[in-house]
């Protein structure tokens, strides 16, 4: 009996089993990176907030805090730009930070500062909890591209509907805990309270939600690549044509 005859072994399915769920886990891994911003992503989304609560404790002035914070996002989206990077978590930040800033110069209370913000995140909450709800969850409108599966997983893949169904209504329990941690403390406490409070909430639920999205999906199908399907389906159509002209071309020459 030769190498090619002997029956796979239990040992060996287990070991390529093994070895696809590793390299599953760590594409997934990748992509959440990819579509969270990463390390990076984080540093620019704590980094004004810091900088306004550090400066508005020392010194108890709106404007001057408002316009730092304002300042080092314009400098991230700089950085982004010069670097060539992607510039979307950083122009999301400067949106967010220049919202805050127009709301506390108006109403003359920094604790507006951060009150887009909360509303926003509140907003996502709810938007994690309806989609799902509706049978479209939003971590998969999010995440589908990056995977380049799009929207393959609602109609073709239940098992992954499923694990996005899973990963969105962590999202959204986790932002709703976070809000109900903030919106009592903005109507309670005061801005430094606040702010120290929201600057220490900025990463540890966001990483909560990141690592359960990533296990849902580690232990979900694969996707489906769509793209490599229409290139698949182009390929196959042009192989289709040139066959066509080839017979025609054999044809011809028959009958002369």
């Amino acid at each position: 009996m030769t190498s090619l005859d002997k029956p796979t072994s239990d040992t060996d399915r287990t070991t390529r089993t093994d070895q696809q769920d590793a390299e599953a886990k760590t594409v997934t891994e990748a992509a959440l990176f990819e579509a969270f911003g990463g390390v990076r992503g984080m540093v620019e989304t704590v980094l004004p907030g810091l900088l306004f609560v550090t400066i508005f404790t020392i010194n108890k002035d709106l404007h001057s805090s408002a316009i730092a914070a304002l300042v080092v996002s314009l400098v991230l989206v700089a950085v982004r730009l010069i670097r060539k990077d992607t510039v979307k978590h950083a122009f999301s930040g400067v949106f967010g930070v220049a919202f805050g800033v127009v709301f506390a110069m108006m109403t003359g209370n920094a604790k507006d500062f951060y009150l887009p913000g909360m509303l926003y995140t509140l907003g996502l909450a709810l938007a994690y909890l309806v989609t799902t709800l509706a049978g479209m969850p939003l971590i998969g409108l999010i995440l589908g591209p990056v995977f380049k599966e799009n929207l393959s997983w609602r109609t073709r893949n239940p098992g992954r509907k499923k694990a996005y169904a899973k990963a969105s209504y962590a999202w959204g329990l986790i932002l709703l805990a976070k809000c109900a941690i903030l919106f009592p403390l903005y109507w309670w406490a005061d801005t430094t309270q606040l702010g120290w409070v929201l600057v220490a909430l900025k990463i540890p639920p966001f990483l909560l939600a990141v690592y359960l999205t990533w296990v849902f999906l580690a232990k979900a199908p694969p996707p489906i690549d769509v793209f490599a399907e229409m290139e698949a389906e182009e390929q196959a159509e042009k192989d289709r044509k040139a066959a066509e002209a080839a017979a025609a071309a054999a044809a011809r020459d028959q009958q002369f």
